[in-house]
């Protein structure tokens, strides 16, 4: 979904879905989540062309949703496409 700040800023907003294998103590622990999303000025245009489903790397940082809140939001500020899905739960 796009949508623009009062400044006429361009926003993006989505839900990411993470799914991996991690070590830890010793065995593999399956690391499943969602989290909401978004992709502010220039990278949003680019952020809402990306096909559903598709296996992303994303670059960015953690954040309040707003100033009074808990909850967090990834802020994108690049991303790709994974080139080869087989090593991503490897």
């Amino acid at each position: 979904m796009l949508r623009y700040t009062p400044a006429g800023i361009p926003i993006a907003t989505a839900t990411l879905v993470h799914a991996s294998k991690q070590e830890q103590a010793g065995g593999q622990r399956q690391v499943e989540f969602e989290i909401p999303a978004i992709a502010a000025g220039e990278i949003s245009k680019r952020f809402l062309e990306i096909q559903l489903g598709a296996a992303m790397v994303f670059t960015g940082f953690l954040a309040r949703k707003n100033r009074n809140s808990k909850s967090i939001v990834f802020h994108v500020t690049e991303f790709e496409v994974v080139k080869n899905e087989t090593n991503l739960l490897d």
